[in-house]
Parts: C-alpha cells; sequence; structure tokens
C-alpha cells in the first residue's frame, strides 16, 4: 500500500468555520499572539489565555468537518494515510481519519502547566462542557492548562512527523502557508521519489526544484481534484 501523507494548516479547517488567525477579520486582530499563543502570556494572564481557549472550545462545538476532511479520511481505504496537521480543531478525527500526527497540540485536552508532555497529566476535556477554569488541578497539582503548543514551547510531535514525511510516497500539502516552522521545514524531509501536491487558492511560496503540482482551490475543492488525478 502506498504511504499517503497529509499536512494540514489553518485552510484545511476554514470551511468548516474555525476562524484562522491570519486572515483578515481573523482571530490576531481581535487578539495579541504574544497574549494567547505564548508561554511568556500565559504566565503573564493566565484566566486570559483560559477564557480565549474555552472559547475556542465552545466555537469547535457548533462547527462539523468539510468535504475535505471526509475526502481525506476516504482515502485510507486505498492508501496508508497519515495526516500530519498543525491545526488544534478535532475535525479530522470526526471525519474519520485514523491515523493522525497534531503538531500544536488539541484543543480538547487539558495538560499540567508545569509538564505540559507528561502523558499521566494529558486529559480529554468532556465534549458537553469543555471549560477549563482556574483552580482546576492536573495529576501534578498544578493548574491545568490547555494542551497546546504555544511559540516558545518546543513541537515535541516533530520528530514522528518528520519520520513519515520521508516515508511518504506521495505529500499533500493543504491550507497552510508553509512559513510557520518547524512544520513549513518538513517538505525538506521528502525523499526523490515522493510526489508533492499543494492544494491552496492563494499563491503560497515554496522551493520550485520540489516540482510541486498546485492546484489552486479550496479545501474541498481541491481535494476532489486530487482524488480524480490520483485515480
Amino acid at each position: 500500500m502506498k504511504k499517503l501523507v497529509f499536512l494540514t494548516g489553518a485552510g484545511m479547517s476554514a470551511e468548516s468555520g474555525i476562524s484562522t488567525f491570519r486572515d483578515s477579520n481573523g482571530l490576531w486582530e481581535q487578539y495579541r499572539v504574544e497574549d494567547v499563543a505564548s508561554i511568556e502570556g500565559y504566565w503573564r494572564d493566565p484566566e486570559l489565555v483560559q477564557n480565549f481557549y474555552n472559547e475556542r472550545r465552545k466555537q469547535l462545538s457548533t462547527v462539523v468537518p468539510n468535504e475535505g476532511h471526509k475526502l481525506v479520511a476516504s482515502l485510507e481505504d486505498k492508501y496508508e494515510v497519515t495526516v500530519i496537521t498543525q491545526n488544534v480543531d478535532n475535525l479530522h478525527e470526526r471525519a474519520g481519519s485514523t491515523n493522525i500526527i497534531h503538531l500544536h497540540g488539541e484543543l480538547m485536552k487539558a495538560t499540567s502547566s508545569n509538564d505540559p508532555n507528561n502523558p499521566n497529566c494529558i486529559v480529554t476535556l468532556p465534549e458537553d462542557n469543555p471549560i477549563i477554569k482556574m483552580g482546576d488541578k492536573a495529576k501534578d497539582g498544578s493548574q491545568l492548562r490547555p494542551f497546546i503548543v504555544w511559540f516558545g514551547e518546543s513541537v515535541p510531535m516533530i520528530e514522528p512527523a518528520i519520520m513519515k514525511v520521508n516515508e511518504a510516497d506521495i505529500l499533500v500539502v493543504i491550507g497552510t502557508s508553509l512559513n510557520v516552522y518547524p512544520a513549513a521545514g518538513l517538505l525538506s524531509y521528502t525523499n526523490s521519489l515522493c510526489k508533492i501536491y499543494l492544494i491552496d487558492p492563494k499563491e503560497v511560496k515554496y522551493d520550485p526544484s520540489l516540482g510541486i503540482t498546485h492546484i489552486m482551490k479550496g479545501a474541498s475543492e481541491g481535494m476532489k481534484e486530487l482524488c480524480e488525478l490520483l485515480k
């Protein structure tokens, strides 16, 4: 079975109605990234950060996977599929994908403030009340915090992602600007025989020597075209 690896970013979930940070009227315009997406911001005002992610979880409960998510999952019938995502939502899971590497953490999980990557402290929040309150404690006694990789923190899942990209027969990049590292650097780990597709309606800067096939469409329409090309 051929190994098909997806690298997905904010554009993958935008069609589902999830606010992106970088687009106009995106989340960056309402919040400073340093305040809600950095470890320094968390220690400076943990309550602001908790409230921000509590709101993100409430929003997540109101959206559903789009056609693009579903088509990614459907390819598991024909390929050994791995999804590497920069997104913290659970839309790939809800669409039926079974092998997902979350580079930047998972919105529906919480963890220790002192030791965020300790597996013993990572918990899944209940879907009917996915709220973290100040005073909620992790197993190690520290304040529970979002299980999110913030700016200023290491990306522990980058090594497994590199291994999957290196083994890929086909790599498909969907809805990511390829300017957030270390994820953007993953393309440099493809092997010489790997076929690379990029699905994005906008121009994206990338190394032309990679021989990328750019499908200039959104996630759902782009995935329909990709499925035809892969037949």
